[in-house]
């Protein structure tokens, strides 16, 4: 849960998600290095790199999720995602995000995961779509998982997570959950970010675009 100091300094940051566009790979890439990815097998090579930046890119044409660029003023300081996917025999949405170093501890991924949280609800209130959302940081990833906590996610306990997925290569992950069904919480809350989500697309006003 947040103070009132905390969230009143997330209220006042220009925050925006931004659909993944082709000027986002540049961000891929300052996202692609050793310390950014030390907890999911470290930095991959330059083909591999292409291949998510395309798949990142198709991510809105499924109709099962979409990748963000994470917006700060006028530059992009990470990326947030949400895509359906197989868990346990149900289908659920999963989320994961990062932050650039110079912008981590200052509240880029709470807001960030506030504003998606709100695009995930409205998803999951459509016909057939899945009900809850969760995350899997790393066991390891401390700032992560308090993150998942300061947005209201409830720990399920640790797992066994593959990624990438299809590599076969398992992760020791925490599960995070959050029911979608449950009202937006109470201003006491992460809901005490803004009055608002943060806007998505340009300032003001929300995105209506492809995701």
């Amino acid at each position: 849960m947040l103070d009132g100091r905390t969230a009143g300094r997330l209220r006042d940051m220009d925050i925006r998600l931004e659909p993944w566009s082709e000027s986002a790979l540049s961000l891929l890439r300052r996202i692609n290095t050793p310390h950014m990815r030390r907890h999911v097998g470290g930095p991959e090579p330059e083909d591999r790199l292409l291949a998510r930046h395309r798949r990142y890119l198709a991510m809105s044409e499924t109709g099962r999720g979409c990748m963000f660029a994470i917006v700060l003023g006028d530059e992009m300081v990470g990326s947030i995602a949400y895509h359906q996917r197989a868990w346990h025999g149900r289908q659920i949405y999963e989320t994961g995000w990062n932050v650039l170093p110079p912008f981590q501890g200052r509240g880029v991924a709470t807001a960030a995961g506030t504003a998606l949280i709100a695009i995930v609800r409205a998803a999951a209130g459509r016909p057939d779509n899945p009900r809850s959302l969760h995350a899997f940081p790393s066991v390891d990833n401390a700032s992560s998982n308090a993150i998942c906590n300061r947005l209201g996610f409830t720990r399920l306990g640790a797992c066994d997570f593959e990624y990438p997925p299809g590599s076969g290569t398992l992760m020791r992950s925490n599960d995070w959950y959050l029911d979608l069904t449950e009202p937006t919480p109470p201003a006491d809350s992460y809901a005490m970010l803004a009055d608002e989500p943060p806007a998505i697309g340009s300032t003001g006003a929300p995105r209506t675009g492809r995701c």
